[in-house]
C-alpha cells in the first residue's frame, strides 16, 4: 500500500506513517466548508493516498486530486462563485445562442448544459481525464433509473463531475454512458465506503446540514423541498455510520446556508473554520493509537 507523504517533526519516519483517505460529502454552497480540511491537511503534509466525492464534493475532490493546495482552492472560489460580478459576467457567457430561446423560457440554470457550467467556473488546473490526477480518485453519481449508486474512476473528469453535481430540482439531470444521472448525493451523501480498504485512517466530511429554525417557522416550497433532501440524507448517513463508519467522521458547522448561496462563500468558510482543529485532533489522536500498536 502506497502511504501518504507526512511531514512533521512529530511523527516518525515517513515510512512508519499511516495512509489517509478523505471523502468529500456533497452539499451544495455548504461544501465550500472543504476547504478547510484540504488546507488543513496541507499544513500538516499529508497527501492522501485516495480521496472521492459527492456533488460539490467531488469538485474539491478534484481540485486537491489535481495538486492544488488548499489556498489555490480557496481564492479560486472566493474570485469566482464568492464574487457576485464574475458569477453573472460567467453565467451571462452561458446564455442561450439567441434572445428568441431566452425569451422563449426565461434563461434558468436549470436550462444550461451543467458540464459547460462546471468549466466556466472550475480552475484549469483541472484535467480533462481521472487517469492525469495525481491522486486517484472516485466520483459518486446516482443513476435515476437504475435506481443505484455509480462511482466512476476513469475517463473523462468532466461529465463524471456534472454527473455528480446534478442538484435536483436546480439542475437538469445528465447523460452518462448512456445512462440518466442525479447528484451523487442522492445515493451517497458522504462516500467513504469505497476507500476503506484503501487506507489505514479514512476521513468522512459531511456538509449536508439539517433544516434549522426555532420549530415554528412554516418552511416555504423551496425550504421544504432541499430541507426534506437534507432529513432524507441524514437519515442515510446515520445508517451507513451504525454498519460501519470511517476512523474520523467530522461535520463542519454550515448554519443555514442554502444548496446556491456561493455567494456567502466567506461566511460559510467563517463559520465552519473550527473543522481544521477538530480534524488536526481526530488524526493526531488516530496516527498515536495506530504507532502504539
Amino acid at each position: 500500500m502506497q502511504q501518504a507523504e507526512i511531514i512533521s517533526p512529530k511523527l516518525p519516519a515517513i515510512s512508519d506513517v499511516p495512509t489517509v483517505a478523505v471523502a468529500f460529502g456533497g452539499g451544495g454552497a455548504r461544501g465550500l466548508a472543504h476547504i478547510h480540511v484540504i488546507e488543513t491537511l496541507d499544513e500538516l503534509g499529508i497527501r492522501p493516498v485516495a480521496v472521492s466525492g459527492s456533488s460539490i464534493g467531488a469538485i474539491m475532490a478534484a481540485g486537491m486530486a489535481a495538486g492544488m493546495s488548499g489556498a489555490e482552492i480557496r481564492e479560486h472560489a472566493l474570485a469566482t462563485v464568492g464574487n457576485k460580478t464574475a458569477v453573472v459576467a460567467r453565467i451571462w457567457g452561458l446564455r442561450p445562442a439567441t434572445v428568441r430561446d431566452a425569451v422563449a423560457k426565461g434563461i434558468r440554470i436549470g436550462q444550461f448544459n451543467l458540464e459547460r457550467i462546471l468549466k466556466a467556473f472550475l480552475p484549469s488546473e483541472l484535467p480533462a481525464r481521472f487517469e492525469d490526477l495525481l491522486v486517484p480518485m472516485k466520483v459518486i453519481t446516482t443513476d435515476y433509473y437504475g435506481q443505484c449508486e455509480v462511482i466512476i474512476e476513469q475517463g473523462e473528469l468532466f461529465p463524471a463531475l456534472a454527473a455528480s453535481s446534478a442538484i435536483p430540482a436546480v439542475f437538469m439531470p445528465v447523460r452518462l454512458r448512456d445512462r440518466v444521472m442525479i447528484d451523487g448525493g442522492i445515493s451517497n451523501p458522504v462516500p467513504y465506503e469505497c476507500l476503506m480498504d484503501l487506507a489505514d485512517i479514512v476521513v468522512g466530511i459531511d456538509v449536508v446540514g439539517a433544516p434549522e429554525g426555532d420549530g415554528t417557522h412554516i418552511p416555504n416550497r423551496m425550504e421544504s423541498i432541499f430541507g426534506s433532501g437534507q432529513l432524507m440524507m441524514q437519515t442515510a448517513i446515520s445508517l451507513k455510520l451504525k454498519l460501519r463508519p470511517p476512523h474520523i467522521f467530522l461535520r463542519p458547522t454550515v448554519g443555514r446556508t442554502g444548496v446556491m448561496d456561493f455567494l456567502k462563500a466567506r461566511e460559510v468558510l467563517a463559520m465552519s473554520v473550527g473543522v481544521k482543529d477538530d480534524l488536526k485532533f481526530a488524526l493526531d489522536r488516530e496516527i498515536e493509537a495506530r504507532l502504539k500498536r
